[in-house]
């Protein structure tokens, strides 16, 4: 079957050309319509689009939603030759490497699901694009694509082609973010307030009981005034209902927008009915306040939730910091601190916080939290490199060229890949109410009119809008973005940043805890460092110091600190440092001054220089062709470590995975109840494989580690946390980052995650309540429409209140110091 017939989607609906309607937008047809392999299009930009997609076979994009389509009749050509400047390029691109491009665009024609689907198969569209994802709620496009296949000029061309022209404001780049609402929603709400407050003004005789002015001609010309003052609310104020509505019923489904749009209309006619017919006053003042309120719900909601994601994208930092270099001393300053301008340092395994140049050294660039590829890229001296890269060699020094963006480091973060597929309960939940909820208030509403016609026509209609109105599935469906999205923002506050409301359910599941030694629940800076082996000249002191000053690993960082204390402060060694390379869960090795130079565990030493009089546990050295000793590292617990685990017991069974040898065993071995939950000379590999053995049991892990040598245990529990220093040191993997300064509250912030989620149930047990009480009075008749017009959405902002304020009583109550 060719695409000229009709389309059916897997859901069994068809889309029928019908000759009245354009096919691609189903506007209707101009007098002279365009025709093209059998249908007809109502201008030559909607048959250049079906043309498109026909050839790509593509054509599915009208089958999953019959709304799909945007008319292209009477829009001008954008013209996007600017997009071939190289200086406006460098202002709109996140990331380019000279082969591959990130990018942000503002699509404000997204509308429906096929908007979703067409967008996020543009790869089929152009070969040079790799991935394209959309964020609905923001309208935004994130687009991967190749510079030698295509350019953003000819991705911006085709999606104009196809109705989705991006609006590029180059005098808005450096905007903190958009409105909350939008200037058209603003002038919807001022139309029905108008409309409200004035009906009601010529209503006043009415509800007073003036009868010799209503009866007398006034009353007419108040009725007539008042449909003209309902014609824009109905009409212009209240079209999204209507519209969601008839979408909505057209795919043969029912969302909430129905019961709403039909108590809306239902009043509108029987008013006009009782005006016309001079019968009574109507329902005018109830239908304003319906819609009026209707959108006020829509605007609180809108500003609260705006606040909330303003916050977390633009004033929350990851709790990771940078080295600033200043007048020669370094010093660790935090992500929001940085400027442009400011010079910082960077060694193996950190992550760049924004774009810069490279001043100094060997730049060998991991842009896999970017791209996705994962093969390091060489930058030259001088040239630029991109937030969200990762430095896989020894220290480089940068020149931040633009100030930290937060909102982009956390929308890297929540890409695809570092996603976990897993169920949202509280999600589940809302779907299932949803989905059960239009029907049965549909029945119990047509189940009042029935009941109530014979008896009292104007108490059948009152009863029967009111029941439509009243009614509210959406509350509970609020308590999930209101509730958790304000815990997130609340505990980003508290150096303690989840990636999205999914890792806070994971919280709340965890029955299994998995902890790291090393870097997690010892304090690096406490610990004693002690040399075994023959004596070490001053010179190879400042070969070993250097070397171990590229890494970030605590083992390094306890040598590097010990071995500076013996040299001068102003002294600086002279040393280059070249092919830096760091084998997670072995060691670094490079050239040092010339030198080769090694320093890791006894096996990644040269086999044929081992000494077997020398196999004690420690950090073995290696400097040219003869293995030195060996470094003893005397770990101390961080401060209420003990009160931390024994919290974390409570939660389920708690295991100790260290890539470390035993020698602490029996320092450890009561506060994990044994030696059979502590398991040593663990390989990054082997902590992986031990997460899966768990969940294979059911078990839902949590894992504390500190991203450097765990980060596939990270990803692979349930729920992920990083344990991160003064370092720039960062994984993509974990769920939640927290500063290790705050370690000794992390009991309070895992309870109050979990609590947040129960404010979320007894967020849906209080939407339940207004809706049996509600309906309860309602079909009574005992629950005039304008009443129910103000509960209806005074229900979304009771549950948008109760989440924002629950949560933030609950952090006052348990995170307050």
């Amino acid at each position: 079957m060719t695409a000229s017939t009709t389309l059916k989607s897997v859901s069994g609906k068809v889309r029928v050309d019908n000759h009245t309607q354009c096919y691609h937008c189903s506007e209707p047809l101009p007098t002279t319509p365009i025709p093209f392999d059998e249908k007809k299009f109502c201008c030559e930009g909607c048959r250049t689009v079906y043309e498109i997609l026909n050839t790509n076979g593509m054509c599915q994009y009208y089958a999953i939603d019959e709304t799909a389509g945007i008319s292209l009749r009477g829009k001008r050509r954008e013209e996007y030759a600017f997009l071939d400047d190289p200086e406006v390029l460098k202002r709109l691109v996140q990331f380019s490497d000279g082969k591959t491009t990130r990018i942000t665009l503002f699509l404000p024609q997204i509308h429906c699901a096929s908007c979703i689907w067409l967008l996020e198969n543009l790869f089929q569209l152009s070969n040079g694009i790799h991935s394209s994802q959309v964020n609905f709620l923001k309208r935004e496009l994130h687009l991967v694509f190749s510079e030698t296949e295509t350019s953003l000029r000819k991705i911006a061309e085709l999606l104009a082609s196809l109705g989705y022209a991006p609006a590029i404001n180059l005098g808005s780049l450096d905007e903190a973010a958009r409105p909350a609402i939008n200037r058209g929603f603003a002038y919807k709400i001022g139309v029905a307030g108008f409309a409200f407050g004035n009906i009601m003004l010529l209503s006043f005789p009415e509800y007073l009981g003036l009868n010799q002015l209503t009866e007398s001609g006034f009353s007419k010309y108040f009725g007539l005034l008042n449909i003209g003052l309902s014609l824009p609310v109905i009409f212009f104020s209240a079209q999204d209902y209507f519209r969601s509505a008839y979408q909505s019923l057209k795919r043969a489904e029912l969302n909430i927008d129905v019961p709403l749009a039909l108590g809306a209309a239902v009043l509108f006619l029987r008013s006009v009915y009782e005006i016309l017919s001079h019968s009574g006053a109507g329902f005018m003042d109830s239908l304003a306040g319906l819609i009026f309120f209707l959108l006020i719900g829509k605007w609180f909601q809108q500003r609260t939730y705006h606040h909330i994601s303003f916050e977390r994208d633009y004033k929350s930092y990851f709790p990771i910091s940078a080295r600033k270099k200043e007048g020669g001393i370094e010093q660790s300053v935090a992500l929001d601190k940085l400027d442009a301008g400011d010079i910082i340092l960077v060694r193996n395994g950190e992550l760049i916080p924004a774009d810069a140049i490279l001043l100094r050294g060997e730049a060998s660039i991991d842009y896999s939290f970017v791209t996705g590829e994962a093969d390091p890229v060489r930058i030259p001296g001088g040239e630029k490199v991109f937030a969200g890269g990762r430095q896989m060699g020894g220290i480089i020094e940068l020149s931040l060229s633009k100030k930290v963006s937060q909102s982009y480091l956390t929308q890297l973060w929540n890409e695809d890949a570092f996603n976990k597929k897993q169920e949202s309960q509280a999600s589940i939940l809302a779907n299932k109410v949803s989905r059960y909820f239009t029907t049965s208030i549909l029945l119990v509403s047509f189940g009042t009119l029935i009941y109530w016609v014979p008896r009292d026509v104007h108490t059948a209609i009152n009863a029967f809008t009111a029941v439509l109105i009243v009614a509210c599935p959406c509350a509970g469906a609020l308590s999930v973005p209101f509730t958790l999205g304000n815990a997130l923002r609340i505990l980003g506050r508290y150096n303690f940043f989840l990636k999205n409301t999914n890792a806070i359910e994971a919280l709340y599941r965890v029955d299994t805890v998995v902890v790291d030694k090393t870097g997690t629940i010892t304090a690096g800076q406490k610990s004693a460092v002690q040399f075994v082996g023959t004596t070490l000249s001053p010179s190879e002191k400042e070969l070993i110091a250097v070397l171990s000053g590229q890494s970030n690993h605590p083992a390094s960082k306890l040598i590097h600190n010990e071995l500076s204390k013996e040299f001068d402060p102003e002294f600086k060694p002279d040393f280059s440092v070249l092919d830096c390379v760091e084998t997670p869960g072995a060691g670094i090795a490079a050239l040092v001054g010339n030198r080769e130079v090694k320093l890791g565990s006894r096996r990644f030493m040269d086999e044929h220089l081992l000494n077997p009089q020398m196999d004690g546990e420690g950090v073995y050295v290696q400097i040219e062709n003869e293995i030195k000793g060996y470094f003893v590292l005397e770990h101390f617990l961080r401060p209420q470590a003990v009160e931390i685990l024994q919290y974390l017991q409570s939660l389920g069974e708690v295991y100790l995975l260290s890539g470390d040898n035993d020698r602490e065993a029996l320092l450890l071995e009561p506060i994990f109840k044994g030696r059979s939950n502590m398991h040593f000379r663990q390989s990054p590999k082997d902590k992986l494989q031990f997460i899966q053995e768990l969940q294979s049991k059911g078990n839902k892990v949590l894992m504390l580690g500190d991203g450097l040598n765990d980060a596939g245990a990270l990803r692979q529990a349930d729920a992920g946390i990083a344990i991160t220093e003064d370092t720039a040191n960062f994984t993509p993997a974990s769920d939640a980052i927290l500063s290790a300064e705050n370690f000794q509250r992390l009991p309070a912030f895992i309870e109050y995650a979990r609590k947040s989620v129960k404010l979320v149930f007894g967020a849906y047990s209080l939407a339940l309540l207004y809706n049996i009480v509600g309906l309860s009075f309602a079909v009574q008749g005992a629950l005039s429409p304008v009443v129910a017009a103000i509960l209806m959405p005074l229900s979304s902002i009771t549950i948008v209140i109760f989440g924002t304020i629950s949560s933030n009583w609950l952090a006052a109550k348990m995170l307050k110091k």
